[in-house]
């Protein structure tokens, strides 16, 4: 998880009105894929370490700052779909998503799917990320 925290921390005030997240997967103890938020918010951080990670993001761990996302607002799959989709197996996440829009969507999708998911791995460290991140209203 500190890893996540690493890569997003640059992206902090890049990503407009997106949160600056790292993602990165593992599989079998090899970091298979890695990503933060791309500036002006667009691909997510778990698009990108996905494409990275192509078919090794199977039966993988991903590893993720804030609560994938559960919607996209520009349509197309969410995070948490693209997650299950890609065949990863269990998602470790720092903080959940402070968005009223946006809290809690993520973790159902992952949890209807089946998805073991773990929620406030280094939370603390990782929440200095989103102290100044005010979602759309």
């Amino acid at each position: 998880m500190r890893r996540t925290i690493d890569i997003a921390r640059p992206r902090v005030g890049l990503t407009a009105e997106n949160p600056a997240v790292g993602c990165v997967i593992v599989n079998g103890g090899v970091v298979v894929g890695e990503a933060a938020t791309a500036p002006g918010g667009r691909p997510h951080a778990e698009e990108q370490a996905l494409a990275m990670a192509g078919s090794s993001a199977r039966g993988a761990v991903a590893y993720v700052t804030l609560e994938p996302c559960g919607e996209r607002s520009a349509g197309g799959p969410s995070c948490a779909q693209r997650l299950v989709e890609a065949g990863v197996v269990r998602v470790v996440i720092a903080c959940d998503d402070p968005s009223p829009f946006a809290s809690g969507r993520g973790l159902e999708r992952l949890a209807a799917a089946g998805m073991a998911v773990e929620l406030g791995v280094l939370a603390e460290e990782a929440s200095s990320l989103y102290a100044g991140y005010a979602p759309p209203t």
